[in-house]
């Protein structure tokens, strides 16, 4: 069984981010954050023009953990494959798999992250990874910033009425947000497309 929530999101851009019309150097990109994970793999879906930015989709794809780790990485693929059809992102950028002390739940982070990068590249995506401390540092203006700090400033950033949650959905909008900083006139394909998600 799995679970594919989608949490409805404010597209009003806060004051200090309010640029409109934006300038014409700048294009809009639509970006696919994933935090990965084989339990729980958060994603949301951003669309970025300069200083402007909205949250179009956002939620966690949860795989059940009695099932052997072949059946659930099939899940999430299924999945994954799914959400990169609904939302048609140019850019899937994942928070980058370091050295964690738990081996067994590394393994399946990983595992996690190479079943959306192949889906994300079939799709025709490009594919970037950023480390936690350089998510950190883009949205926070510190790279050892705690997740309740990324969360409010995401908030903040993205004018939602509240934090995104679970943590799992803001962490994905978070690497959204600093590939955002990162490119922001990187040029879209020539067929670009994303519409807000439905909630389910």
């Amino acid at each position: 069984m799995t679970s594919r929530r989608c949490t409805p999101t404010s597209t009003s851009p806060t004051k200090s981010s309010r640029i409109w019309p934006p300038p014409s150097n700048l294009v809009r990109v639509f970006v696919l954050g994933i935090d990965p994970g084989l339990s729980r793999c958060g994603y949301s879906c951003l669309s970025g023009r300069g200083a402007h930015t909205k949250a179009l989709a956002a939620g966690v794809i949860t795989t059940p953990p009695q099932e052997p780790v072949p059946r659930r990485l099939a899940v999430l693929q299924r999945e994954i494959r799914g959400l990169l059809a609904e939302l048609t992102p140019e850019v899937v950028a994942l928070e980058r798999v370091l050295f964690q002390v738990n081996v067994r739940t590394a393994m399946g982070v990983g595992q996690a992250a190479g079943v959306v990068m192949a889906e994300a590249v079939a799709a025709g995506c490009e594919v970037v990874e950023y480390s936690p401390n350089q998510v950190k540092q883009a949205v926070c203006g510190d790279g050892a910033a705690g997740k309740d700090q990324v969360a409010r400033m995401v908030q903040m950033l993205l004018g939602l009425p509240e934090p995104l949650r679970p943590a799992d959905t803001s962490d994905a909008a978070a690497v959204a947000l600093c590939h955002l900083a990162q490119s922001p006139t990187v040029p879209p394909p020539a067929a670009a497309g994303t519409a807000p998600l439905p909630a389910r």
